[in-house]
C-alpha cells in the first residue's frame, strides 16, 4: 500500500510582520479565516471514534463526539453529541447533553439534556430542560443565583501537606 506525497507548504507563520504573501493562483482554495477574525471561541472537538483522558484547561467550548475521561475540565460551553460519552467532573456555564454523562456535572447557566441524552451522577445547574425521552438518573441540585455567580468547589477537596500529618505515640516521646 503507497500512500500518496504530502502536498509541500511554506513553514513558519503565514503573516510574520514585515512578510508579504505571495499571490495565489486562480482557482486555488482560499485559506480558513483566522480564529481571531471569525471571533471564534477556543473549541476542543473530541471526534467520534477518539478516547480522551486527562485534563483540559483554556477550552472555551468542548464538542464531545467520541469518550473523554477527566477528573475537572472547566469550560465555558459544553457539548456531548449523540455518539459522545464524557466520564467525570466538569464545570461550565452551559451544557447540552444529547448522548451519555456520568459523573458530576455543574451548569452554572443552563443543562438542557435532549431527547438521546442521559445524565447519570450529580447535576447541579440553575436552569434545567429536558426533553421528552432524555433521563436523569442520580442527584440533582438546582443553584440560586448566588450559588451560580460563586465559584464552585471541586468534589475532591484540596488538602494541604499539613493535613495529612497523624502525629504518632512516639512524637511526643522526651
Amino acid at each position: 500500500m503507497s500512500l500518496p506525497p504530502k502536498p509541500t507548504a511554506p513553514q513558519g507563520p503565514a503573516s510574520a510582520p514585515g512578510m508579504t504573501m505571495p499571490p495565489r493562483p486562480a482557482g486555488a482554495p482560499r485559506p480558513a479565516a483566522p480564529a481571531a477574525a471569525t471571533a471564534e471561541r477556543r473549541t476542543l472537538v473530541v471526534g467520534t471514534g477518539i478516547s480522551l483522558q486527562g485534563t483540559v484547561t483554556d477550552a472555551e467550548r468542548l464538542v464531545v463526539d467520541g469518550t473523554v475521561e477527566s477528573q475537572m475540565i472547566q469550560a465555558t460551553e459544553l457539548q456531548i453529541t449523540q455518539s459522545g460519552v464524557f466520564r467525570g467532573e466538569v464545570q461550565v456555564e452551559d451544557a447540552e447533553i444529547a448522548g451519555v454523562f456520568d459523573g458530576t456535572i455543574t451548569a452554572r447557566g443552563s443543562l438542557v439534556i435532549r431527547a438521546t441524552g442521559r445524565v447519570l451522577g450529580v447535576a447541579r445547574t440553575r436552569r434545567l430542560s429536558v426533553e421528552d425521552g432524555g433521563q436523569l438518573s442520580g442527584r440533582m441540585e438546582m443553584l440560586t443565583e448566588a450559588q451560580a455567580s460563586a465559584p464552585v468547589p471541586s468534589a475532591a477537596p484540596q488538602i494541604s501537606p499539613a493535613q495529612h500529618y497523624a502525629p504518632s505515640l512516639t512524637d511526643h516521646q522526651s
